[in-house]
């Protein structure tokens, strides 16, 4: 049987049909992992062999390095182009990444169609040396696919788990931690939360950083002041409107996000409600906005150049092969200012309240 084809136009989920095994096993077979069977290996590698595909797979790796990088906004649901926090981020990657002699190149998801190339079909065509993944809800799978080739990946707030992958992030726990146990200290008792995208891996964490800190301080939690949003603005405004729609509103809330905080505080300010007199506030992310509301956002800083300069770094060690970094957690801070009513902590350190 002949099954020799033009090697520019084959694809991994060809070989794959071909071979009646999944894309996300022959990338296995491609990168020598030791959980495939030697059966399923040896059909797979006699595929590629009739096909060219090997050959193909050869040239690509002798060539000379592009120079490029891809950037992929992962998910049926991203932050893309218009979310201060990772404009800030990746404007530092690509500043960092440009003093190493590298290019960018953006990967859309808009025309993914059954049988098109995926993201790891686009990297291998346009030969880029590594590629950055920005973490979106509903994850495709050929992100996976992606990360578990030989192709270098760095994440960020997305958990990659290949052999040339490796990802940076906030402790977004702490991001919660600190927020519940400076509420606590200013002595509100009676907290609210707005999460993000359901399905993000940031949202499920901060989640947890949240309930269980409140569980350690002792403290209630009230089902009917948790809300939901995509942590944009609209969706702060709307999560806080049904927190306030109920029978009684918390003392603070907590958005995981300074947009949806933002929304939050329209809410409490249309509802007759004072900042932070009837409801403190804290968002999160510090970005520039939060010094010009009324009253200023206390916010929780990540620090987004730092995420971006490791992420460029992190990414060239494993281009280069010179060191496998895996996991990176970035430490969180607290910047203090009028809409958590911090005038009641110094308040209370000084025994006048």
């Amino acid at each position: 049987m002949k099954l020799r084809r033009d090697h520019m136009k084959i694809t991994i989920k060809e070989i794959a049909k071909l071979a009646g095994v999944s894309p996300g096993t022959v990338s296995k077979v491609l990168n020598n992992y030791h959980d495939v069977g030697e059966e399923t290996k040896k059909k797979v590698l006699e595929i590629m062999e009739q096909t060219g595909y090997v050959a193909a797979r050869i040239q690509k790796d002798t060539a000379h390095k592009s120079r490029v990088v891809g950037v992929i906004y992962a998910g049926e649901i991203n932050a893309d182009f218009n979310h201060p926090f990772f404009i800030e981020v990746m404007n530092s990657f690509k500043k960092t990444m440009g003093t190493f002699g590298y290019d960018l190149l953006f990967f859309s998801n808009e025309q993914f169609e059954e049988g098109e190339e995926d993201y790891y079909e686009r990297a291998m065509r346009y030969k880029v040396d590594g590629v950055i993944i920005i973490s979106g809800e509903k994850v495709q799978p050929s992100i996976y696919r992606l990360d578990m080739s030989d192709i270098p990946c760095i994440g960020v707030d997305i958990p990659l788990e290949g052999n040339r992958s490796a990802y940076i992030m906030t402790d977004n726990y702490k991001v919660s931690a600190k927020v519940v146990e400076h509420f606590y200290l200013c002595g509100y008792r009676h907290i609210g939360y707005i999460g993000g995208l359901a399905g993000a891996q940031v949202t499920k964490i901060r989640e947890q950083g949240f309930r269980n800190t409140m569980k350690e301080f002792g403290l209630t939690i009230h089902e009917e002041w948790f809300a939901q949003g995509d942590f944009f603005m609209e969706s702060g405004y709307e999560a806080m409107k049904k927190i306030l729609g109920s029978s009684h509103y918390p003392e603070a809330v907590f958005a995981a996000s300074d947009l949806m905080a933002f929304g939050a505080m329209k809410a409490v300010k249309e509802h007759g409600l004072k900042i932070p007199e009837d409801i403190a506030i804290v968002g999160c992310d510090d970005i520039d906005a939060c010094n010009y509301t009324d009253p200023p956002l206390t916010s929780v800083r990540q620090d987004k150049e730092k995420i971006g300069r490791l992420a460029a770094y992190m990414l060239r060690d494993i281009i280069h092969r010179q060191f496998q970094p895996k996991t990176v957690m970035v430490e969180p801070e607290l910047i203090i200012r009028k809409s958590c009513g911090s005038n009641r902590l110094y308040g209370l350190m000084s025994g006048k309240m």
